[in-house]
């Protein structure tokens, strides 16, 4: 009789075990490719475009409702099988992160930016989309995704500008048409070889304020990064092309406060008006409208800790833009973002009228040369910043 209890504890407690699996990278398999043709197919360095090479392999790891977590692994590069009635194809059960490996300049050494704040963030994303396996422990995945990126190391370029762009993504594999949390997901994480944003020097925007459209509201799902969040700018995005702009400038309320540029958060330098002190204003997190950039973070950071002028998270309003281009008190405008680190703004329409903005302006160049100075080895930046694989 005792030894089946014991028995059945065992089972149980094996059966517990099974069910709350968390991610392990202990248990990490990998496959190498033997096909070289990708590879050696991959366009020069200056021919690299944004998203179209992929590299030889990926991470992929299942979850279901029963098993949880199941043994990462690393593959070569495939498509994915899954049912048409999957939810991530119909109701759009889907979130992924953007992050970068760099090949150091000084040393070559491999190294990723605050990938601490990519993790949490995907798990964020996936608790507003219920999707139940969210808490996992971000450091394990992390050592997963490194692996990865030393495995394919010699598809990371070298060179100032250029990168592996990393995406974690995550998709609901229940092949359930029915609206409800998924039962099973695929994480996976693909790398694409990048150059720089702006082929030559900086390449400054022109906005347009000047939309019907709306991209996100308090309640809403701006401050995760899932897919509906990008899909319906594409018209607006059209819309503003063909008006002579590159990208929409998103407000929200009647006072037209400003939120986030195309898909970048958003910075403005000004002398206050009553004080006359400079400013640097973002929106703030506040209201879960605003996507948590992780180089929107760092500049904040970084330009708090310089002290040289007064760092404000607020929302700044389209008519006080306005006024203080009028007045002379608006310095200098950017966008931010991991693809394009910082993006200067030279023009904003707003109620059919174009504001001139100085462009590049000092400080943006100044964030940009302390960021990627950090993110390629050359100058030493916060602990835990750049970590080395």
């Amino acid at each position: 009789m005792l030894r089946g209890m014991v028995n059945q504890f065992a089972r149980t407690v094996c059966h517990n075990r099974r069910l709350y699996r968390p991610i392990s990278s202990t248990a990490l398999s990998i496959e190498q490719t033997t096909d070289t043709t990708r590879f050696e197919n991959k366009p020069k360095n200056e021919d690299l475009q944004f998203g179209v090479t992929l590299s030889d392999h990926m991470l992929c790891i299942e979850w279901d409702k029963v098993s949880k977590w199941g043994q990462p692994k690393i593959l070569p590069t495939q498509d994915l099988k899954i049912s048409p009635a999957a939810s991530a194809l119909h109701y759009g059960l889907e979130c992924f992160e953007g992050m970068k490996a760099y090949k150091a300049i000084p040393d070559h050494s491999l190294r990723l930016f605050r990938p601490d704040l990519n993790m949490a963030r995907l798990q964020s994303s996936m608790d507003r989309l219920e999707m139940h396996g969210y808490e996992f422990d971000p450091s394990e995945l992390l050592e997963c995704i490194k692996e990865l990126v030393r495995l394919d190391e010699k598809w990371v370029p070298y060179g100032e500008g250029y990168s592996l762009y990393i995406r974690p993504t995550v998709i609901a594999t229940h092949p359930f048409l029915g609206l409800a949390a998924p039962e099973s997901m695929l994480l996976y994480v693909i790398t694409s070889p990048v150059g720089p944003y702006y082929k030559s020097g900086f390449n400054p925007v022109r906005l347009t304020a000047d939309s019907k459209f709306v991209r996100a509201w308090p309640g809403g799902t701006g401050d995760v990064k899932i897919g509906g969040n990008y899909g319906p700018t594409m018209k607006a995005a059209a819309e503003a092309n063909k008006q002579g702009y590159n990208q929409v400038l998103w407000m929200f309320g009647d006072d037209d406060a400003v939120t986030e540029v195309g898909s970048m958060n958003v910075f403005f330098f000004l002398k206050n008006a009553e004080t006359g002190r400079e400013e640097l204003i973002t929106a703030p997190l506040s209201h879960g409208d605003i996507l948590p950039g992780v180089t929107r973070r760092s500049i904040i950071e970084l330009a708090k800790s310089w002290g040289d002028f007064d760092v404000i998270e607020r929302f700044p309003t389209m008519p006080e833009i306005r006024n203080a281009a009028q007045e002379g008190r608006l310095i200098e405008a950017f966008g931010a973002g991991t693809a394009a680190v910082v993006s200067p703004i030279s023009c904003i329409r707003y109620q059919g009228v174009d504001i001139d903005i100085n462009a590049t302006g000092a400080l943006t160049q100044r964030i940009w040369d302390e960021l990627t100075g950090i993110q390629y080895g050359k100058i030493d930046g916060p602990d835990e910043w750049s970590i080395k694989l």
